[in-house]
């Protein structure tokens, strides 16, 4: 079954989902609405939107200190009562979010905290190594445009993979535990510390050995 762009505008306004989102979910259940809308809920994207104007103040700082003390992160995450701070989905995906701070180094939560001129500089390269390339004129901007979402993942820690299970995002963790709370969830500011950052010393993997740690602990489960 065909879907229109209409049909995308009717899904997003009784879902309150993005765009792309729905679009997908059209696709998938090849245009039927009321199938896509329950493919949203069970992605539990759906449930993520309709909290988005809820008030999350409760929450928690976590911290994760890699071994030997090389990274430390703390990081907040906020919901809405006391209670789902207190439960061991909460905690457990905060702490996930921790350990994936340190292993993927993000520098933002999200593409909107990426300031313009960081980004206006980073199209600026991009755009340049296209041409060095020899690539033609007329398609270097959509290229652009390509390479721009391999920067949001690289810097941006809702578009990362996550570093324990690559086949979803840390967005996709999110609505995740957003559907499994049945509350609103932000993660609302982190900082990363790398011991000697800045300084001039050897270069350490630590994303692989915190993924040979995560396979150590699931080794020994």
């Amino acid at each position: 079954m065909a879907f229109t762009v209409q049909d995308i505008q009717d899904l997003r306004a009784r879902t309150g989902v993005g765009m792309m989102d729905c679009k997908k979910a059209l696709t998938e259940t090849n245009g039927d609405m009321e199938k896509a809308i329950e493919y949203l809920r069970e992605k539990g994207i759906a449930t993520a939107a309709k909290k988005q104007g809820r008030i999350a103040s409760e929450g928690v700082v976590d911290s994760y200190i890699h071994m030997g003390g090389k990274v430390g992160v703390l990081v907040e995450v906020n919901c809405e009562t006391d209670f789902v701070a207190r439960g061991d989905v909460f905690k457990n995906f905060v702490h996930d979010v921790a350990l994936q701070i340190a292993a993927a180094r993000p520098s933002y939560v999200n593409k909107e905290e990426v300031p313009t001129s960081e980004l206006e500089h980073e199209k600026e390269i991009l755009k340049a190594q296209a041409l060095n390339e020899g690539k033609p004129a007329a398609i270097v901007d959509r290229m652009v445009e390509g390479r721009v979402q391999k920067f949001y993942k690289d810097v941006c820690l809702l578009e990362q993979d996550f570093v324990k299970d690559p086949s979803m995002t840390i967005a996709q963790l999110l609505n995740e535990t957003i559907s499994k709370t049945g509350e609103k969830i932000t993660i609302r500011r982190f900082v990363r510390y790398e011991m000697g950052e800045g300084l001039e010393k050897k270069v350490d993997n630590f994303a692989q050995e915190i993924n040979d740690q995560v396979a150590k602990m699931k080794t020994n489960a």
